[in-house]
């Protein structure tokens, strides 16, 4: 072994080693001793928020806001269901209403409180328990009073979309019950006499008339 090749060794074993030591514990601990941040998605303008800076309600409020809110991004934004949202799609009042819910207020209603939370000295009380001046709420009241505004709203459209949705489906149900003219299907009110027509309509379909009514239907599918 040469001097070099030995002065070498002994700069990686004392000196980049040991570094390399320091920096990755540093690292660790940093990680470990951060606090815990949290990151709602579809609300990017809200940013990471240290997690104890937020009663547990707002919290949980927060969740369902993003949560109903990237949902009904998807719903009204996309609006050739291509699966994007992007120039083809038609823009509309709702979608644009839902956007500026999500990326405005709600982020500056949670600014607001939390600089009203910053202002105490201790853990944040006096925006939780203060009633704010000319008002009978307290910073915290205030907020949830907007969250649960808007909540209610993202629920009512949420709502909208379903039973629109649920027409459609029922109006294909009914174009194709008379297309092929198909008795409507009703679960209510079932008893052992269904059972019965349900077996005598097997036997039928059995039969080979059934069999050549089942193959007409076929036929008529096809065209």
């Amino acid at each position: 072994m040469t001097q070099m090749t030995a002065m070498f060794i002994m700069f990686v074993l004392y000196g980049v080693l040991p570094a390399a030591g320091l920096y990755l514990g540093y690292r660790g601990i940093k990680k470990m001793t951060a606090p815990k941040m949290l990151e709602y998605k579809a609300m990017p303008q809200l940013g990471y928020i240290p997690e104890k800076s937020l009663p547990a309600d707002i919290k949980t409020m927060l969740a369902q806001i993003n949560e109903k809110g990237e949902k009904l991004r998807v719903i009204y934004g996309d609006t050739n269901n291509d699966g994007k949202i992007d120039d083809k799609d038609t823009v509309n009042e709702t979608y644009i209403m839902i956007q500026n819910l999500m990326d405005r207020h709600v982020p500056l209603a949670v600014a607001d409180y939390r600089r009203l939370h910053d202002l105490d000295v201790g853990d944040g009380a006096r925006a939780d328990t203060t009633k704010i001046k000319h008002s009978n709420v307290t910073g915290k009241e205030a907020l949830l009073e907007v969250l649960t505004t808007i909540d209610a709203q993202f629920d009512d459209l949420l709502n909208a979309s379903y039973h629109k949705d649920g027409q459609k489906l029922l109006a294909t149900s009914r174009y194709l019950q008379k297309r092929f003219k198909t008795p409507a299907v009703s679960h209510e009110g079932q008893n052992l006499d269904d059972s019965a027509d349900d077996e005598a309509g097997i036997q039928t379909l059995e039969t080979p008339a059934g069999a050549a009514a089942k193959k007409a239907r076929a036929d008529d599918i096809k065209r």
